[in-house]
């Protein structure tokens, strides 16, 4: 040991590097961390890949090898040891320092840790990473191993990469190379924490910390290792000589549990672990933890099996997001970015996020953000819509990345579940992949089935493994079986119309959704088309769905025909986009607890383009944004069919019970009162009661409409098609107050105002409305505030198409 002993210290490798072509000599300024696309893009020397098709135009990038180069020297403390730390290398790479060679890789997924302390001292060494296209292992491998099946023309299931970066229904192709996360040089002397792997659970009355630590040494030295909570020492333990692994299993009374969004508080705390030598302190880890207890529910029961995620012993109505990268460039992303729309996510009522498994395994800041806020979150292992290979050299890959991400995400109380594969298990059989060419050959249930639970079950056990999603929960049943186990909803959008959503019930739908085009300047300013059309070149290009804007087409006719011009199918889109989401969400909802829960696809988006997504690639809000906040509200009201009648579902996912006069009423589009109908309620905490409508209110006739009312909380039902239904001209009028900050929109409806909707970034860019589609009765106003970030001009409101209501896109007058 060494004589004078300090801790360990970091030199941050982040910033300007060179970047090169390999077959160039030519530099270009580069950032770590960062990618080739992003250095070429402020170099000048690429296209903006989101305009237009230049996406095509710089195709190249990705199949071509890339250098990064700098020179680096130690010049901290002297330490016994030097490593050079990448957090991750994106994707096949060679490392060399001062022309030796360190190591190769071949996952984006992982971190890489080089011992560099003979090759350093004050004097500087050029330090190289090589980077082989992507396109380039990804072939070798599948010439390799045989061909396998996926649902994309791209190899992207031969290397562990970022799946979606090869192209996706909702996403370009544009496939990246580069030091993705921060790099550095890490100094130590003696010992360093190599792993600390906390699980901190919830019995009911106490917490429960399960915490392992696994120490590099440089000498068999007594160690201590020292554990505080919230900055009071509550273990203290020694690890003899010879030994690198330390275990602490103790009861930590006092504490409170964290909790998701509307169940309670989500409660961290300050978790400390030191590595001593003596008093000298050798290395330190400090994270924020909660502790709970996590359980899924899958139980038999009448119906088939249960789905039921259950936390700190009780079940949660689940209302979640599916999560996809949030830029196609992810080393873009910032804390400031996940917090933003995280919190955005959490606004709109949201409770969990999925992290999709064509994704990635998110940074620190994204899991921080929803331990802070109580989003819980479902963490697919990164296998989508393809074929795996069980073989070397992907097999000790996987092993390898799933056991550092399982280690890396322990401490976050917001990780609920592990989930395999994202369709895998599902698509092997619905799309025959055994008949295709290689379907002979391994495809992935190994991991999903063997692998990645054996994995799950040594290293997290406080958390639940499923083998995918779908999954039926065996092959006893189909694996997108809606009696058991988790189901996604595509034949709806795929074929059929959004009604047949209430068609049957679930016990969990994890992926459904509907398209819609972004905001209409997002797409303009994507698209240069003139004239700009659904199916003009450039607005084609955003949409990468198979047959999109059929499907758009065909979802539209039955309810509004067809739209007379652009701007009016950008609206009817949008609108029908908020309609199958509510009809499908509301069915579900008044299912509970038969349905535990939905998770819409999608939230976010990563480009400008037309998708599913609420929140669209220029991070301006879908009217689908502003129509979860109310579908995830604690309390709702819907109207829906059971059998030859009607019943108002009341949902009740608040912790108290909810009592009071339901008001059911029928009148006419001017207003006019046809039939009346009350009932008193009591609907006790986390429950639904569907309570019949007398066959006398619900019988409408041509130009009517039911409205059910509950302590301000309303419903609405047309019993037609709006195609059928006769609108009147609204007779809306708008006055706007300028307010600091922007404009407030008073808008009034003489007659019924069905889907009045404020596109603010046609008043300014940059300004945003505070909701989506609203619908007025006769003689009702509302106050729709506008916010931007320069002042806003009051006359912008007359503009075409800034204020809209159905009846007036439609031509119901």
């Amino acid at each position: 040991m060494t004589k004078d002993v300090t801790m360990l210290h970091l030199e941050d490798l982040g910033g300007a590097w060179e970047l090169r072509q390999k077959t160039d000599d030519i530099a270009i300024p580069a950032v770590v961390p960062g990618c080739v696309h992003v250095d070429l893009i402020n170099d000048g020397r690429l296209p903006d890949p989101f305009q237009d098709d230049n996406e095509k135009a710089v195709a190249w990038v990705g199949r071509t090898d890339w250098h990064y180069t700098r020179e680096i020297a130690w010049t901290g403390p002297a330490h016994e040891r030097v490593d050079l730390v990448f957090d991750g290398l994106d994707t096949v790479a060679a490392v060399e320092l001062g022309g030796a060679t360190l190591g190769t890789t071949r996952n984006m997924h992982r971190s890489y840790r080089y011992d560099v302390t003979a090759l350093l001292d004050g004097t500087p060494q050029p330090l190289t990473v090589r980077f082989t296209s992507a396109y380039t292992e990804a072939e070798r491998v599948r010439d390799l191993l045989g061909p396998r099946a996926n649902a994309y023309p791209e190899p992207f299931n031969f290397i562990r990469k970022m799946a979606c970066g090869f192209g996706w229904d909702w996403g370009p192709t544009l496939v990246t190379a580069g030091i993705w996360r921060p790099v550095r040089l890490e100094a130590w002397s003696v010992a360093r924490l190599a792993t600390v792997r906390p699980l901190a659970t919830w019995t009911g009355t106490e917490g429960h910390l399960d915490l392992t630590i696994e120490a590099e040494r440089l000498h068999d030295t007594p160690l201590t290792v020292r554990v505080s909570l919230d900055g009071r020492e509550v273990a203290r333990g020694e690890m003899p000589p010879g030994e690198s692994r330390w275990h602490l299993d103790r009861t930590m009374a006092g504490v409170r549990p964290w909790a998701p969004i509307n169940y309670g508080q989500p409660v961290l705390y300050d978790l400390t672990v030191e590595l001593l030598a003596g008093d000298v302190l050798l290395d330190s880890w400090q994270r924020r933890t909660g502790f709970r207890s996590v359980a899924i529910d899958s139980g038999p029961d009448t119906a088939g099996s249960r789905f039921l995620i259950e936390v700190n012993g009780e079940p949660v109505l689940i209302k979640g997001v599916n999560w996809i990268p949030d830029d196609i460039f992810p080393s873009r992303m910032t804390r400031q970015r996940y917090e933003h729309r995280l919190r955005e996510a959490a606004d709109a009522g949201v409770n969990l996020i999925r992290v999709w498994g064509g994704g990635l395994y998110e940074d620190r800041a994204f899991y921080d953000t929803c331990d802070e806020l109580g989003l819980m979150v479902w963490q697919d292992f990164l296998f989508a819509c393809a074929c795996y290979p069980e073989e070397e050299p992907l097999y000790s890959e996987v092993v390898a990345e799933a056991r550092e991400n399982v280690t890396r995400l322990a401490p976050h109380p917001s990780l609920i579940t592990w989930s395999g594969n994202n369709e895998n298990l599902w698509l092997h059989g619905a799309m025959r992949w055994d008949e295709e060419e290689g379907g002979d050959l391994t495809w992935g249930e190994r991991y999903y089935l063997e692998t990645l639970p054996r994995i799950v079950a040594e290293l997290d056990p406080s958390r639940p493994y499923q083998a995918g999603s779908p999954w039926s929960g065996s092959w006893e049943h189909p694996p997108n079986d809606t009696g058991h186990g988790t189901f996604h909803s595509w034949e709806v959008w795929n074929r059929e119309d959004y009604v047949n959503y209430r068609d049957s019930a679930p016990r969990f739908v994890a992926e459904f959704g509907w398209q819609a085009p972004p905001a209409w300047t997002t797409l303009r300013e994507a698209v240069s088309d003139d004239p700009m059309l659904p199916d003009s070149p450039g607005v084609l290009h955003h949409q990468k769905a198979e047959d999109g804007n059929g499907k758009l087409a065909r979802g539209l006719a039955p309810h509004f025909g067809e739209p007379a011009g652009t701007e009016a199918w950008h609206y009817l889109t949008q609108l029908n986009q908020v309609r199958a989401i509510r009809t499908g969400v509301e069915h579900w909802r008044s299912h509970w607890p038969h349905t535990g829960g939905t998770i819409l696809w999608q939230l976010n988006d990563l480009w400008p383009v037309t998708s599913w997504a609420a929140i669209d690639g220029a991070g301006r809000y879908k009217p689908l944004y502003f129509e979860l906040k109310s579908l995830n509200a604690p309390h709702g009201l819907t109207v829906q069919p059971r059998g030859d009648g009607l019943v108002v579902a009341v949902l009740n996912d608040s912790p108290q019970p909810w009592s009071g006069r339901l008001a059911v009423q029928r009148r006419t589009a001017a207003g006019e009162l046809r039939a009346a109908w009350a009932v008193h309620v009591d609907v006790p905490a986390r429950q639904v009661r569907t309570v019949p409508i007398p066959q006398d209110v619900t019988a409408a006739g041509a130009g009517e409409l039911l409205v059910a009312e509950l302590d301000g909380v309303r419903a609405l039902w047309f019993g037609v098609p709006d195609r059928d239904f006769p609108y009147p001209d609204a007779g809306l009028t708008v006055t706007a107050d300028p307010v600091p900050g922007g404009l407030d929109l008073r808008v009034q409806a003489e007659s019924l105002a069905r889907d009045v909707l404020v596109q603010a970034d046609r008043i300014h860019p940059r300004a945003v409305a505070d909701r989506g589609f609203l619908t007025l009765l006769p003689g009702e106003s509302a106050v729709v505030r506008v916010r931007g970030p320069v002042e806003l001009d009051p006359a912008t409101v007359k503009a075409p198409w800034v204020v809209t209501d159905l009846a007036s896109v439609i031509g119901r007058h």
